[in-house]
Order: C-alpha cells, then structure tokens, then sequence
C-alpha cells in the first residue's frame, strides 16, 4: 500500500512464558477508580478489578458529588448552598455504593473506598498521588454531577491516566498499538506504560506522519523497539504510514485493522486563560476511542 511501510520486528525476545520477571513489571503498586454515582460504570469497575488482581495491586474506588449541581444564571456560574438533607442523602448514596465496591475487591491485596462532596474530577486528580494509575471513562456530554473529566484528569493528575469507553471488557491485553510521536509525552506514555506492555502479547509501534520523513519515522520506530526490548517487551511489528485524512482517524483504522484492544499514547495538552485545549489526536481519543487508551502528559 502506498505511503505504508510494516516491518517485522527483528527485536522481538519470544513467548512471554520464557521471560525472566523484570522490575518493571511489578511497578504499580496501586490503582485507582472513579465510580459513578448518578450513571452506570459497572463494566469499569470490572475492568479495574481484574487489572488488579492481574498485577496483585490495590485497588482503591474514588466517588465524589456535589449536593446540588451548579447552574447559570445571567452567565454567572451559581452554586446553591447544600441543605442538612443533601449532606445526608448525598452520603447515605455513597457509604451504599462504596459498600457494594469493597465487596466486590474482598479477594484483591487490598480494596479501598474514599469519597468526598466535591466536584470529582478535581477529587481523582487529587486522590491520584496515592496510585501508579488512574482509571476513568471517556468523555462524555453529561449534565450529572458525578462526571469526571479524564482530560482534567490527566493535565493535573501526574499520573497516566487508562481511559476506559462505556462499554468495554476486561483488558486482555492480547495487541496493544503504541502511537508513536516523537514528543517528551510520548516518552513519558511508553515508560508509564512498562508494565502492561511487558504482560502483552504483541505490542505494535504505529508512527503516523504528516509532514516528518519516512527514513527519520522508521528511525525512531528501531529505537522505541530496541528500548522497549531491553525490558523484554514483544515488539511484533513497526509501522509507519503517512498520513492521508486525520492522524486520530488513521490510527483508529490501524487499531481496528490489528485488533487491538489497547492505545498507548502521549496526551498533548496545555492551559490557555484556565481552558484545557488538547490536540486532534488526544480529543479524538478521549472521546471517541472504542479501546481502551493508556494516556500519559
């Protein structure tokens, strides 16, 4: 195919049954969750218990809500007091919830509940300097209070951030295609992402170029194999391709046509007056991905 170029790993290091236990597969030590209390997140919820026991690391349930969600009048954000009874059924909805949690992580290393009345996406930021990685789901229009932003999440978290679509199974980890951008968030994404790459069957390296050379593409593909390699991860195939529409679009085609179940990615982002402005590639995978995406800032 024009502008296409796949080659075979030569750095792959075999059947991952023969593979000595690298340090770097034990490094998360934590994970954390946001629960939705308003919506349904169940699938989530699975998808982080069976990561956690797959690592045998704690897991601990994040949920926060405001009372009384926020309206606007005359283009002024107001926020209504909270009665005694919005404080008690507001709480009385998340002691339930965090019961029903713990009960489902009573066979991981460790299950823990936290909660707080406030708005949740600044609470997982927050809460995430107790975790290695923050699970989320993906954005979202919603108007329920309970929504956690996973693009504010990610810019204040400090951690990667696995975006998980409303409707997902378990992470098997079978492919994961790594987007491969020559950024320090990119760097920063492979490096966060040791860990599941390691337990991965096939890990592809995918560079989607609009304006960079083939040769230079091809060149930082060999060193992102070779770097990965030396911490025994399968690398199964580098592919560059130029890009023809969209670099989120094209991607998305290469994950479908691998059939992977896993994005690797840099999230590329910055504040301007107080606003998250994110990049195509990073918005489309934040709200639109249908596998789960490992993001790192």
């Amino acid at each position: 195919m024009s502008g296409t170029a796949t080659t075979r790993s030569e750095h792959s290091t075999g059947p991952v049954r023969n593979r000595p236990q690298p340090e770097q597969a034990a490094s998360i030590a934590a994970m954390i969750v946001h629960v939705d209390v308003v919506g349904d997140c169940e699938q989530r919820i699975q998808l982080a218990l069976a990561l956690a026991s797959r690592f045998g690391t704690t897991l601990i349930g994040v949920a926060g809500l405001t009372p009384r969600p926020s309206f606007v009048a005359g283009g002024v954000a107001i926020y209504p007091e909270p009665t005694q009874q919005d404080l008690q059924q507001v709480s009385a909805r998340l002691d339930e919830i965090g019961k029903k949690f713990c009960a489902q992580g009573q066979g991981l290393k460790q299950i823990e509940w936290r909660t707080a009345l406030e708005f949740p996406s600044e609470l997982v930021a927050r809460e995430a300097r107790a975790a290695d990685l923050v699970i989320v789901g993906a954005r979202r229009r919603s108007g329920n209070s309970d929504f956690a932003d996973p693009g504010t999440i990610l810019l204040r978290a400090g951690r990667p951030v696995l975006v998980v679509p409303e409707t997902v199974a378990p992470l098997q980890l079978r492919r994961v295609v790594v987007a491969c951008k020559d950024t320090r968030e990119y760097r920063r994404a492979v490096r966060d992402a040791l860990p599941l790459l390691w337990q991965a069957k096939e890990v592809l390296l995918v560079a989607i170029d609009e304006d960079g050379s083939e040769a230079e593409g091809k060149r930082m593909l060999a060193d992102v194999a070779g770097y990965l390699v030396h911490h025994q991860v399968i690398v199964a195939e580098e592919i560059w391709r130029r890009a023809r529409g969209p670099v989120a679009t094209e991607l998305l085609h290469v994950v479908a046509d691998e059939k992977a179940d896993l994005i690797v990615a840099g999230g590329y982002g910055h504040s301007r007056l107080g606003e998250w402005i994110f990049g195509g590639v990073t918005h489309e995978l934040l709200a639109s991905s249908p596998v789960c995406c490992m993001l790192s800032n």
